[in-house]
């Protein structure tokens, strides 16, 4: 409606008055309600071209869009693991940082896991005590062979000297009998070596192995322990938490609530512009937005990134082939905008709903030098009618409340 009333200025207007002070005629004699089509037929045909045109040229090159959102991410709440709600340490809404519980599930059997960890280091100690006592044992054991082996080798010797020098006064049985109570003697002292070994090799590496698969095993029950209060990971907000003590919470199909992080939709808003205007939407483009939760204020914003990629056209492999025609709802180009100035994002609630208008400025290009004079008027009347789409944005911006409040009956 405004773009065709500026253009009637430029066209019925001139056509009228052509046609009034021109040819003489005047309203309620020859140009009457029946006879205004006749007669201003050019005036009317050129208001409905050139409006077209303008609206086409404003459209695109300024274009605009009532899908702007400022998007958030939540964080759901979830504990690694089933368990029964033993205990919770915050309320249905609340302030929340980082490391901080949030609710503690039933540790009786993660606890009682600690404790026989616990119990199995203690055993392990206890049996590094008992093979130091094995150690002085084996070691009295070797010295009482080696004190009987040493008593067998002199009497022996005593014996053979006996013998050599009068032969027949010792038995020869006798001397044998000796010899094989020193091989004897001499397996004494190598079964206590042993038994000395096996001791020393037990407290130095089997009962050391032990006790670290013990502390490996502790430190594993202490996380599964310590799995059992859920924390949170980052600062934020809980909103809407209804946990209860005595819940059962699944972390794959029943999570314990939302945990919306500090800052989240704050300081950037997200647009979708229709995909027409994928070659005009570009970083840097200079934009404004007005959102619900803070009427009758608009808001400089600029436009910092546009995604390459249109979502509707994802697919997700699967059993069954894409067929095109069942994409029936048409994408849009997502494009980033950040207030231009500190702090005016300030007052926006995120999720708010938003219409953004971004705006096409051929400044540089013409400032360069390299266009001819045609062009530059042309582009110097692109600039110009955004100023249509930013006064929209202002009437938009007065009227929303209006029509929510009063005419949408709430």
């Amino acid at each position: 409606m405004f773009e065709l009333l500026l253009c009637s200025f430029l066209t019925i207007l001139p056509d009228y008055l052509y046609r009034r002070y021109g040819q003489g005629k005047r309203i309620g004699k020859e140009i009457t309600f029946y006879s205004v089509w006749f007669e201003l037929r050019w005036g009317i045909v050129a208001c409905l071209m050139l409006t077209v045109g303008l609206i086409t040229v404003i459209f695109y090159n300024h274009p605009s869009t009532t899908n702007a959102t400022a998007f958030f991410r939540t964080v759901p709440i979830l504990p690694e693991t089933n368990g029964r709600v033993a205990e919770i340490y915050v309320g249905i809404t609340d302030e929340i940082r980082q490391g901080q519980p949030i609710f503690r599930l039933d540790s009786s059997r993660q606890e009682a896991a600690v404790e026989l960890a616990r119990r199995q280091i203690a055993e392990v100690e206890a049996a590094l005590i008992v093979s130091q006592a094995d150690i002085q044992a084996a070691e009295g054991r070797l010295q009482e062979a080696r004190g009987a082996h040493q008593q067998t080798v002199d009497e022996l010797e005593a014996k053979q000297e006996i013998q050599r020098r009068n032969p027949g006064a010792v038995a020869t049985r006798d001397v044998e009998k000796l010899q094989v109570a020193l091989q004897s003697r001499q397996g004494s002292i190598n079964a206590a070596l042993a038994a000395k070994a096996q001791a020393e090799a037990r407290i130095a590496t089997l009962l050391p192995a032990q006790k670290a698969s013990a502390e490996a095993a502790l430190a594993q029950a202490q996380v599964e322990f310590d799995k059992t209060v859920v924390r949170a990971g980052v600062d934020g907000r809980v909103e809407q938490f209804t946990l209860r003590v005595g819940e059962i919470v699944n972390p794959f199909m029943r999570p314990a609530g939302v945990l919306i992080p500090e800052g989240a939709g704050r300081g950037r808003l997200q647009a979708g512009f229709g995909q027409i205007e994928a070659q005009v939407i570009k970083p840097g483009m200079v934009a404004e937005a007005t959102c619900a939760s803070k009427p009758w204020t608009v808001i400089p914003m600029v436009v910092t990134d546009v995604q390459d990629f249109i979502a509707s056209g994802q697919v997700r492999s699967g059993e069954l082939l894409m067929d095109a025609q069942q994409s029936r709802q048409p994408g849009t180009i997502l494009a980033y905008l950040e207030p231009l100035y500190e702090g005016g994002f300030d007052g926006v609630t995120p999720g708010s709903n938003c219409v953004a208008n971004a705006y096409t400025s051929n400044h540089d290009l013409i400032a360069s030098g390299n266009v001819g004079t045609l062009k530059k008027l042309a582009l110097h009347g692109v600039d110009a009618v955004g100023l249509v789409h930013a006064m929209l944005l202002r009437i938009q911006a007065l009227v929303f409340p209006i029509r929510t409040l009063v005419l949408g009956g709430h």
